[in-house]
């Protein structure tokens, strides 16, 4: 897999990756202080709506400014986002009202919804033979789990020598070197756009692009069973630890940890599967393995809260659940590489960035407020019977008898 860093362009983009993904990590743990600081007990309520914030920049800003932007540089608009986010995260050591976190997290947001997409656009431009965007792919996977095992432990260990407000610090600088790494890179150049299309349906062009293609509706349909999958460990992992399993705050990370070492270990070996096993036939698999995942989440749910089975059972099920939601994030990018051309590949990556954050607008709540108001037995079953509707309607989306376009590349069409 590291192979692919040996390609100069693509191992100084997955560096700026790293590097701004650090810097995120950071900016998760200094904003849960500063929130806590300003609004004490109610330093939860703040952080959920700044996370439904992220969401609606992500669903609503992305496609807009990816019509908006069409005929930007691709370097200019990702150093531009980088720039916004540095001086976005260089003012909230200096905010002390609830409001302002708001508004700045909205246009941190929607910097982040600029750059992401964009980013993910161009890597398939830079690693063109289809083994090497995989092994890509694999890598990029990884390094999103190791961020969210690193940058707390990095946080943890920044907060005994210095306040919290200093961490700020850290994400600026995230943010400005994957800017100064994005900018000594050569990219492609981009496909002039045609503005003579309406603003509304360059907007919608790459959520009418994956709705038309099967492959791309089976993708769909799979982004909800990941969300699935997703908003209860993100959500609810507290809750089961604490109040389940009576454990502490270390239990929680280690049951965060244990997802995310069974999304690393599929991330490993996806470009070795993928030599042998279809897109679909992988990706459906982990569709399966959430569903039964979630399925064995009622079991836990019975479990008695000092019985050591109930940590042997949810160390297992986050593993698998961790493993399901990497069998079918890491090869996702294939799909869109593959079924969309130089013209309208900023659309269909943009398109997938932006649907599949709202699937997440669907689940977090039902993991959240269903598991507050009628308990976890029923948020669990609500997400289960909502993956096992995903992962059904992606097999029937997206028919055994059509191939993903990357299959074909690779096997030469036969």
């Amino acid at each position: 897999m590291l192979s692919v860093l040996r390609h100069r362009q693509y191992r100084r983009l997955f560096t700026a990756q790293v590097v701004a993904l650090v810097g995120t990590g950071l900016l998760t743990v200094a904003l849960g202080l500063l929130a806590y600081d300003i609004a004490g007990s109610d330093a939860g309520a703040v952080l959920g709506t700044a996370l439904a914030i992220k969401m609606v920049a992500y669903v609503a800003v992305a496609p807009v400014i990816t019509a908006v932007t069409d005929r930007v540089p691709r370097k200019v608009l990702l150093v531009s986002a980088d720039a916004v986010r540095a001086v976005i995260a260089l003012l909230l050591p200096f905010i002390d009202q609830t409001w302002q976190i708001y508004v700045l997290i909205f246009l941190l947001q929607a910097a982040s919804a600029t750059f992401t997409p964009s980013f993910q656009s161009v890597i398939p431009s830079v690693l063109v033979e289809e083994e090497e965007y995989t092994r890509g792919l694999s890598l990029s996977r990884l390094a999103y789990d190791l961020e969210s095992l690193f940058s707390p432990v990095l946080a943890a260990a920044l907060l005994t020598l210095m306040s919290y407000n200093l961490l700020f610090l850290g994400t600026v600088a995230g943010f400005v070197a994957s800017a100064a790494l994005v900018v000594s890179t050569t990219l492609p150049r981009l496909v002039a756009a045609d503005r003579s299309i309406p603003l509304v349906e360059r907007i919608t062009r790459g959520a009418r692009i994956m709705l038309s293609r099967p492959v791309l509706r089976g993708l769909l349909a799979m982004n909800l069973v990941v969300a699935a999958a997703t908003g209860l460990v993100v959500v609810n992992t507290v809750v089961y630890v604490r109040d389940l399993l009576d454990g502490s705050n270390t239990g929680v990370a280690l049951a965060l940890g244990c997802y995310g070492c069974g999304s690393m270990l599929v991330a490993l070996l996806v470009p070795r599967l993928l030599a042998s096993v279809a897109d679909r036939s992988l990706m459906l698999t982990g569709c399966v393995v959430i569903v039964v995942g979630l399925g064995a989440v009622l079991a836990l749910l019975t479990v008695e809260p000092s019985a050591g089975l109930g940590w042997a059972m949810l160390a297992v099920i986050w593993v698998a659940l961790g493993a399901g939601t990497s069998m079918v994030n890491t090869p996702a990018a294939r799909l869109l590489r593959a079924e969309s051309d130089l013209d309208t590949r900023p659309s269909v990556f943009t398109a997938q960035f932006s649907l599949s954050h709202a699937c997440f607008m669907l689940t977090y709540p039902i993991a959240g407020w269903v598991g507050a108001a009628l308990g976890q037995l029923a948020a669990a079953l609500a997400l289960a019977a909502l993956a096992t509707l995903g992962a059904a309607t992606a097999a029937r989306v997206w028919p055994a008898n059509i191939r993903a376009a990357s299959e074909l590349v690779v096997t030469g069409g036969r």
